[in-house]
């Protein structure tokens, strides 16, 4: 079997997703191009194999058990194994004025949605690749959450934490919850899994208002993807170190 590492990036086909993708591709990996669109999943396939990456496409919708069953099925023929999950694929939900989600008038289905994107179906991908990440020497597993899942920063009037996002905070807050339970899981194995906040990334799930790219968006989930055995677990990073949870 080939020593090229294999990766799956969920929700791959754009932005913060597909430079991570391609991130990953250029430290060597054959990247599993995650994405539910099929024509926005193969033209990000070609664009990646275009700039030299081995990549092949995933058809992955996180809410459907019969999808994640088929992508995990699909790496299973095409690799054999997975080194590297990384659990991008997120919305937002619907905001209103000032991209904010206040509180008080919350759409309840709405929470349901976002919360089952953001965390079930994390819990689902993960546990479904779990079989095939055991088979690596070195399995990672990034959680791609936001600075705006730190309770400690939210809670604090004198950081500026942006607007009101009463359904997407809490569920990245919950996204990071769980992500510290794997790692108690995980303790005294080889998986390391840990949280990525990638910044305020000028992309169409901001409306591309921010001040970074979404290169800079991805660094610190590759970093994390490509940690080193005995590097950090069950923590929540940004570019600049560790984030309060």
């Amino acid at each position: 079997m080939s020593e090229t590492k294999i990766a799956l990036v969920t929700g791959a086909n754009k932005g913060i997703g597909y430079e991570i993708a391609a991130g990953l591709g250029a430290l060597g990996y054959r990247v599993g191009v995650g994405a539910r669109d099929e024509a926005r999943r193969e033209s990000a396939v070609e664009k990646l194999r275009a700039a030299g990456v081995d990549a092949f496409g995933v058809p992955l919708e996180v809410t459907s058990d019969q999808s994640v069953t088929d992508a995990a099925d699909l790496i299973e023929r095409q690799a054999g194994r997975l080194d590297v999950l990384v659990n991008n694929a997120g919305i937002s939900g619907e905001t209103g004025p000032g991209w904010a989600q206040d509180p008080t008038t919350l759409d309840l289905d709405m929470v349901r949605t976002v919360v089952e994107t953001n965390v079930i179906g994390v819990i689902r991908v993960t546990n479904a690749m779990l079989p095939l990440l055991r088979r690596s020497a070195s399995p990672r597993i990034v959680n791609v959450s936001s600075a705006v899942a730190s309770l400690t920063r939210q809670a604090d009037p004198d950081i500026e934490i942006g607007p009101i996002m009463a359904a997407y905070s809490p569920s990245k807050s919950f996204l990071n919850a769980v992500t510290v339970q794997y790692a108690r899981q995980f303790a005294g194995t080889n998986i390391l899994i840990n949280a990525a906040c990638p910044g305020l990334v000028a992309t169409d799930f901001t409306g591309f208002h921010g001040p970074r790219t979404p290169e800079q968006g991805a660094a610190t989930a590759i970093r994390l993807a490509a940690l080193p055995d005995g590097g950090p677990t069950g923590s929540f990073f940004e570019d600049d170190g560790v984030i309060p949870w």
